[in-house]
């Protein structure tokens, strides 16, 4: 049964920095790409960041660019997300999930096995 659960969300005020991990059982850990999404209140459920299995490849969204980094430790079926200069913005529920099917890297559709969520909130 695969499993992913997040953690190291929190609160913390704006330009601060938190990171997140995700540990995942169940699979071959290192053999799938992941992905971290966000659903902030009242929105929809966005995408943050994809890292492919090598952890070769990388993809942000555009309000994230050049602050979050994703990385990933295969020996411990762990992916992370360090975010950095956060924003009021940023607030939200963090989700990783594992890419089992071929698509694009920001569709959810192609996303399986959600975690249970993280929240992050960021004060201003």
């Amino acid at each position: 049964q695969v499993q992913l659960v997040e953690s190291g969300g929190g609160l913390v005020q704006a330009g601060g920095s938190l990171r997140l991990s995700c540990a995942a059982s169940g699979l071959p850990f290192s053999t799938y790409a992941m992905g971290w999404f966000r659903q902030a209140p009242g929105k929809e459920r966005e995408f943050v960041v994809y890292l492919s299995g090598s952890g070769g490849n990388t993809y942000y969204a555009d309000s994230v660019k050049g602050r979050f980094t994703i990385s990933r430790d295969n020996a411990k079926n762990t992916v992370y997300l360090q975010m950095n200069s956060l924003k009021p913005e940023d607030t939200a529920v963090y989700y990783c999930a594992v890419k089992p099917y071929s698509g694009s890297y920001s569709d959810q559709k192609v996303y399986a096995h959600w975690g249970q969520g993280t929240q992050v909130t960021v004060s201003s």
